[in-house]
Order: structure tokens, then sequence, then C-alpha cells
């Protein structure tokens, strides 16, 4: 509804007044999962280009709330799922820019003003699902705004040293000069957030050092039903994700080369060809492998090798889900996942010689390790799961907003 000129100024204040009202009304009756199909959904979401992790979630937090629009800075209709294509995917001007659904990465500087031009003033609950910039989303006043975070944004905290490193002279500079004002817009855009949701209690500390502010932690959703556990004895151990400096697979090539173990590298990236270099004949790298081909590795490798550190890491899980143990370095959200010996061993330093020392002590019990036990544990971290708990938190929090509302609202003056 728009106002007309010739609306006198007592009406004018009357329907603002009235506006947040309804929004208010339409939270405070929320009691219920079937209730939240009532209230005005949306879910913002830093790009969508690949169906990772993130992407995941998005598509969980679609099914939860089948009603919700979509707001992403850019996507690539072309590589997500059949499932996110037929939802009402909203995008920034960046998308409108030559090759921004390649090189989106190199417009960041932009991202906060992108973002910022969404307008949300519809919606009673915004979702968003923060790695990039999503979180700086403007919301109406009286709105709930929960924040899924899988990441502080890396390349302006933590990992700031390894990216900038990455990029040629140019992108050094750009990004020298930029970070300190993207970290800003970065911890004041925290206070927007009602809520924040942590993948992980890694990614819980982080946002505890970052941005001064507490989380709840609700594992990602891992499609535990589309793995099964294999049969018989592993055949060789398995790398899969980016060949990334900061994902360390050149651990797994060196310590696989070196004690003459197979090992087959599922992915690609910038590492490939010096990982090549170093790799023995024991090693085989299969590039970039659709779904069905990862599945099939996993469900017949000894084991899954994870010498990185990640927020969360859900290819342990799903390893787990399809019953095989995990070799994991000893941090991140590793810790969470890879839990006791019964499921996979820890390595505690992040080099060639302590993997393997843990690929020994894992082949000294290999044969008694069972898969059906390590599927079990896998369940903890399921898409069900996942739903459970944060609808639960989503419904009191909507719950608790809408007695803060109504407790604002009462005391305006009239």
């Amino acid at each position: 509804m728009t106002l007309k000129a010739t609306t006198s100024l007592p009406d004018a204040r009357a329907f603002l007044g009235d506006a947040p009202v309804m929004a208010k009304r339409r939270i405070s009756e929320t009691g219920s999962a079937s209730d939240t199909r009532q209230l005005r959904v949306a879910i913002v979401h830093y790009w969508l280009v690949s169906m990772r992790g993130g992407e995941k979630v998005v598509e969980e937090l679609c099914r939860m709330f089948p009603q919700a629009d979509i707001f992403t800075l850019v996507c690539n209709r072309d590589r997500i799922s059949d499932f996110l294509k037929t939802r009402n995917i909203r995008t920034s001007f960046l998308q409108k820019i030559p090759g921004a659904q390649r090189h989106y990465t190199k417009m960041l500087p932009l991202m906060p003003f992108a973002l910022e031009q969404f307008d949300l003033q519809d919606y009673d609950l915004v979702l968003s699902s923060e790695s990039g910039p999503a979180k700086g989303i403007i919301t109406r006043a009286d709105a709930l705004h929960v924040c899924y975070c899988h990441s502080p944004m890396r390349y302006i905290w933590d990992q700031f040293h390894v990216y900038r490193h990455g990029l040629p002279w140019v992108g050094r500079a750009m990004m020298s000069i930029t970070a300190p004002m993207l970290r800003a817009w970065d911890v004041t855009t925290s206070s927007r957030v009602d809520v924040f949701v942590a993948n992980s209690d890694y990614v819980a500390s982080r946002i505890r050092r970052f941005y001064d502010r507490e989380s709840i932690v609700i594992h990602p959703p891992v499609a535990t039903d589309d793995f099964a556990v294999g049969k018989g004895k592993g055949e060789f151990y398995l790398y899969a994700g980016q060949l990334t400096t900061y994902k360390r697979p050149d651990i797994a090539v060196r310590a696989c080369t070196e004690a003459g173990r197979k090992l087959v590298v599922i992915g690609e990236g910038d590492q490939l060809a010096y990982l090549k270099s170093i790799a023995g004949p024991t090693v085989q790298f299969l590039g970039h492998q659709p779904f069905n081909v990862l599945r099939d590795h996993l469900s017949r490798c000894r084991a899954l090798l994870f010498p990185g550190t990640e927020d969360f890491g859900i290819l342990p899980v799903e390893a787990m889900a399809s019953g095989r143990p995990v070799l994991a370095f000893d941090a991140g959200g590793a810790r969470e996942t890879v839990s006791s010996p019964q499921v996979g061993f820890r390595f505690a330093q992040q080099t060639t010689e302590a993997l393997l020392e843990t690929m020994a002590a894992f082949e000294e019990v290999e044969d008694d390790i069972d898969p059906h036990a390590i599927r079990a544990h896998s369940l903890k971290f399921s898409s069900a799961v996942f739903r459970d708990r944060l609808s639960s938190l989503i419904e009191q929090q909507l719950t608790n907003h809408g007695d803060r509302s109504a407790e604002v609202f009462g005391r305006r003056p009239g």
C-alpha cells in the first residue's frame, strides 16, 4: 500500500502505526510449525553459484518455509539444484555485471552496498545464511532476524593473509585497502542479528571472538539417507574436496606416496598440478566427479583422509554415513564429528608425519571397526535432526520476539 499525497498527517501516522502491529500479530499468533506458514519469510544467502554445504542448508530452510523468497547477491542457475531452481530467487545489481557469475569474489568491496539494497520491509522472519556477506541486510524494526552462520568471513578475518598471498600484487593492494572497512562493516552489522546460530562449537567461538556475540550451535544438515554402508574391507584411502592450499591435500598425497598406500583424489583446484608433481604411482587423480561417483568411492574406501581445518565439514559425516572411518586433523568441526576411536582418529599436528603415524595406528585396528556403529553415529547430524532443532528454536524465538514487540508497541504514545 502507498500513501497518497492527499493523506493527512494524522492518517499517515495511524497507518504507519498499524503496519508493524499487523506483522506483530502474525508473529504472536505463530505457535506451531504449521502456523509459521502464515509468516512472510526471506532467506538471504551470500551467492548461489554451486551446491556445497551452505546451499544444502538453504535447501532445508526452503523445505521448512516453502513460502520463503530467496535473496542472493549472484546466482548461476546452471550450477544449483533443480529444487532451488523452482524457488523465487532475487539477485542484486551485481548479477548484471559481465562475468559476475565467475568472478563474484573480486566484487567483495561492492557486496555490502549491494546487500543493503534488498528491500525486506514486507518480511516478518529473515533467515540469513552467512559465510560471505549475508547478515548485513536491513530488516523491518519488528522483524525477527536469525543468522545461521557457517563461518564469519574467512577472507577478512583469520584467513586474511592466506587469501591475500594467493592474489597478484594489484589484488593484494586492493585487499589491504578494503579489508579494514569490510571488517568494520562486518562487526557493525552483527548488531542487526537477533539470534546467531553457529554450525559448530568452533564457529561459535569465532563468532564470540569477532562479533562479541553468543550463539546457539545447531550442526548443519547431512543427507545421511543418501548413503549406505559399503560391503567388505575398503580398497583405498580417499581424499575428496577442493584442491586448495588451506585444505592441505598435499599432506594426504605425501603420506600415501611415502607409505605406498593407494589414494584416490576427487576434486579440482589450483593445487592440482602441484599435487600431481609430488604424487607417487599409488595416487590416482579423478578430478571433479558427480555425486554418484563420490558416493560410490565413499562406500568403498578404507578411510577418508581429512587433513584440513573446516568450520564443520560435511564430507566426514557423509563418509561415516557410508560406514567408513575418518582420519582427520584435530581442529575445527572434526573435533565434534570424529569424536571417538569407534568412528575415526584425529592427528594433533598438520604434518605428513602425523598422518602417517595415525594411518599406522588405524591399520592395526582396522578389522575391528564396526561400519554400522559408524553409520549410527552419523545419524546425529541428519537433515531431520537439523530441521527439528532449528524449527524449535525459531518457534521459541518467534514467541519471545512477539512478546517483546507487544511490549514495545504497547508503550507507544497514542
